[in-house]
């Protein structure tokens, strides 16, 4: 999941580690699906027939009155990532949110979920699978309005056999992550939309499984409230690594949290990709139109535009080491980093010249001289934060990874141009689409003709 990028990263300790968005992922798909077809209906299976591959979903409910929900289906999703289904109502996106769970069974294709095979499980495995495995958040959060919040949030264990004293303890912790600590003994009419909202997110993450599955859990609420959910769930996952599959219909919101994005259109996938890909590279007319109005400031990251470090001084190094680097990249600055690589500051010129003329020898005994206050920023900031800060500064931006370790710095020009390279990107769809739909409009004409 992208982080939070209303601030920059915070600087405390020099060696503190940073927990990450995807620490820890493995390279290997945790989620798998492949050619997943749900067709409604009497005999679905001859929809699947070679000699239909290019029948829309018209012909196919006019022909054999079937209903195409899902027509071959293929993407993967990384353990800890935060994967987003994203489309228009009537799109099937809610239809493969139930199939990955089996609340209805596809006609056919492949779900594998951590390296079981869902499709092929009995209704007691999938039971058990459900209950260890996955959790879901609804639009609804079916929350009973004669339990207060603490039982509530601790039905899942209860369901699960857990102890009350064991429940209770492990509720009462979860619902303090979620922000409703105090709230344990108020009922769901005592509280607002948000904060019955978390009651739901509690619930599903005080069983403790590996995957969230995340239904429109957003869309019912006010739009600040909406926003202050996202941004709590940003930072949940920042800290619990969860995988999740979140579905919505609001691009924005997609942008915000998805690593990446399926956008789906008539029951397929019409594009999957980074924010970035869908929103400078739509593949089709269909994904850009959902684009087209899109800040790109609010999408592109630091990624694009970071070069590696140009000069990097060692905490055990002294001032006269540090002017040596600092003058061979012919810039004004230096990052500080300790023993590991991480980022703990910056050093300027006239500062190392102070050390010199105080007989420092090692900055990591005389931080005094190294802006430690200096904030770095993650790769996945995004535009919208990195231009007022590089605006605020003479100096480039510093970029660290989830560790904390310097991988990168931003400077303002290369800022500059790439806005400047992005607009005209933009310009370019806007002239192309206004070419094709002329085109269109040209051809409709002789065929009247």
């Amino acid at each position: 999941m992208r982080q939070q990028e209303d601030s920059p990263l915070a600087n405390s300790a020099p060696d503190t580690a940073m927990a990450g968005a995807n620490g820890g992922n493995s390279p290997d798909p945790y989620i798998s699906v492949k050619s997943l077809w749900k067709v409604f209906g009497r005999n679905p299976e001859r929809v699947l027939q070679p000699e239909f591959a290019d029948k829309d979903k018209a012909f196919f409910q006019s022909e054999f009155g079937n209903v195409v929900g899902l027509r071959d289906v293929n993407f993967e999703v990384k353990k800890g990532e935060t994967f987003v289904i994203m489309g228009l109502s009537g799109s099937g996106k809610s239809t493969l949110v139930r199939c990955l769970l089996r609340l209805i069974d596809p006609t056919s294709g492949e779900i594998n979920i951590a390296g079981e095979d869902i499709t092929g499980m009995t209704d007691k495995e999938l039971v058990d699978f459900r209950r260890a495995k996955i959790a879901m958040v609804f639009q609804h959060y079916g929350l009973m309005p004669h339990r207060n919040v603490l039982d509530n949030a601790a039905w899942g264990l209860e369901v699960q056999g857990i102890t009350k004293e064991e429940r209770y303890e492990r509720t009462r912790k979860t619902l303090a992550i979620v922000g409703l600590d105090g709230w344990e003994d108020s009922y769901p009419r005592q509280l607002s939309g948000g904060m019955q909202q978390r009651v739901g997110l509690a619930r599903a993450l005080v069983v403790n499984t590996d995957i969230l599955l995340m239904d429109e859990p957003f869309s019912g609420l006010d739009p600040l409230i909406r926003r202050q959910m996202q941004d709590e769930l940003l930072n949940l996952q920042t800290d619990l690594q969860k995988t999740i599959v979140f579905i919505t219909h609001d691009l924005n919101e997609a942008l915000k949290l998805g690593d990446h994005i399926a956008i789906m259109h008539d029951g397929a996938v019409a594009q999957i990709g980074s924010p970035e890909d869908i929103v400078l590279r739509p593949e089709d007319e269909y994904v850009g139109d959902f684009t087209q109005d899109v800040r790109l400031e609010s999408v592109l990251t630091a990624t694009k535009v970071m070069v590696a470090p140009k000069a990097t001084v060692m905490g055990r190094q002294g001032p006269r080491a540090a002017l040596h680097t600092i003058g061979e990249s012919d810039g004004d600055v230096g990052w500080v980093v300790d023993s590991h690589g991480k980022y703990v500051g910056l050093l300027t010129i006239s500062s190392a010249e102070r050390a010199l003329r105080a007989g420092v020898k090692r900055f990591d005994e005389a931080w005094d001289y190294v802006d430690c206050n200096y904030l770095p920023v993650s790769p996945v900031t995004t535009f919208d934060s990195l231009i007022p800060i590089a605006m605020a500064s003479d100096y480039p931006i510093p970029v660290v990874n989830d560790e904390r370790v310097l991988v990168g710095e931003v400077h303002r020009g290369a800022l500059a141009e790439a806005i400047a390279e992005t607009s005209s990107v933009d310009q370019d769809y806007a002239a192309n689409a206004a070419l094709n739909a002329a085109n269109a409009a040209l051809e409709e004409d002789e065929d009247q003709e």
